[in-house]
């Protein structure tokens, strides 16, 4: 596996040869001490993003103004923040000012939880003001300071912390919790979008249904999209155990609990601003899962769902039914790929073909007549050759 931090190195080193500090920082460095898998690394300097754009000749202004430059390097592409402070927060979310500084420090205790306010250097080397290390070796979420005045500067914090929650199964610190709980109706101002990022987060965590219990606990969930009147539906969600669940079933599953009807599901996954393509597809692995929960798949079912909304709609109705053997998951799949077609273009005669063959115009007979021929070659009570159904039909007087 490779490892991020020897792969950016250099450009650390590039910006001290230029006479800077730079460090790690944030999310990596946290994850890098849990031995969690990183993905990628932040960057924090004491250069300015002018100066920063001296020394790389490649940059791209990604968020200048809050001091953020994404630098293009020979082995990667890494994002470059000014050391900073935070001017009064507007809207419990965006400071109204941003100062460069060059002061470590006092970049460090702007951040949210003292587990993400530790900082690294290329040798490995831990900067940790606030206790960081002893907060991971805890398994403790503690902000930064004052944790009211930490939620008040972006009140994203509160839901940020629960999701940590779900995804490290830290605990949350207890005057955390209480600021937490305090302060919780400030969620009123932070766009849905950002909420659903956490909470997207939080339902695919190992610890979720700890993190769920304290979104119940301290009412975040009634400042949340279509769940201020379920609790009792919500609660449901505690007893499933979906560690392998990908996000459209995750919200497939959510949906099952909160006993939403089929005309509301689109309501409620609009209001979490899903895209319509996420929509659809959510909409089509609930319509088969209540259709499994009442009978085994037909063949015809099969065919209508295709492979990917079967696999998706029997994860769901493993995990509903806690049933841990996945053999059937095969089982169905392979009655699918034996089915004779798998779209209905594959069908071997048309609409003209049938008017041509009556001489009809078109109109209700013939939509009823495709859907007919369709079942029988799934059926196999009809061959898929334009001569055969012909035959058929004919012999049938399908007229």
């Amino acid at each position: 596996m490779t490892d991020p931090f020897l792969t950016a190195a250099p450009v650390l080193k590039q910006l001290e040869d230029a006479g800077y500090e730079a460090y790690f920082v944030g999310g990596s460095v946290r994850d890098f001490l849990l031995k969690r898998e990183i993905n990628d690394v932040d960057i924090a300097t004491s250069a300015t993003p002018a100066e920063v754009k001296k020394i790389f000749p490649k940059t791209i202004d990604i968020g200048i103004e809050h001091g953020t430059v994404l630098v293009l390097v020979k082995h990667g592409a890494y994002e470059i923040t000014t050391f900073r402070t935070e001017s009064e927060y507007q809207d419990y979310r965006r400071p109204k000012e941003v100062t460069f500084i060059r002061n470590l420090k006092d970049d460090l205790k702007r951040r949210d939880f003292t587990m993400n306010a530790i900082a690294m250097d290329r040798n490995r080397k831990l900067i940790d003001p606030f206790n960081g290390l002893l907060s991971i070796q805890k398994k403790v979420i503690q902000t930064v300071g004052n944790p009211s005045d930490r939620f008040q500067e972006d009140a994203l914090r509160i839901m940020r912390a629960v999701r940590f929650v779900s995804q490290l199964s830290f605990q949350i610190e207890k005057g955390t919790v209480q600021a937490l709980a305090t302060l919780v109706h400030l969620l009123e101002n932070i766009a849905v979008e950002r909420k659903r990022v956490e909470f997207e987060k939080l339902l695919i965590g190992k610890n979720k249904r700890t993190a769920l219990t304290i979104l119940l606990e301290t009412n975040i969930y009634l400042y949340l999209p279509g769940l201020k009147d379920n609790r009792q539906f919500l609660e449901k969600m505690l007893g499933f155990e979906s560690p392998d669940l990908k996000m459209n079933e995750i919200w497939s599953l959510l949906i099952f609990c909160l006993n939403l009807k089929e005309k509301e599901i689109e309501v409620f996954l609009k209001e979490w601003r899903l895209s319509l393509k996420e929509i659809r597809e959510i909409q089509r692995i609930v319509h088969f899962l209540y259709i499994r929960l009442d009978q085994e798949w037909s063949i015809y079912d099969l065919f209508s769902a295709g492979r990917n909304t079967i696999l998706s709609t029997e994860r769901v109705y493993l995990v509903i039914n806690n049933i841990k053997e996945t053999e059937s998951l095969q089982r169905w799949i392979d009655l699918y790929d034996s089915l004779p077609i798998k779209d209905r273009a594959e069908i071997n005669v048309s609409g003209n073909d049938l008017m041509a063959l009556f001489n009809k115009r078109g109109g209700p007979w013939l939509k009823e007549t495709l859907l007919t021929i369709e079942k029988k070659i799934l059926a196999g009570q009809i061959e898929n050759n334009i001569e055969k159904i012909k035959e058929w039909l004919i012999k049938c007087n399908l007229k």
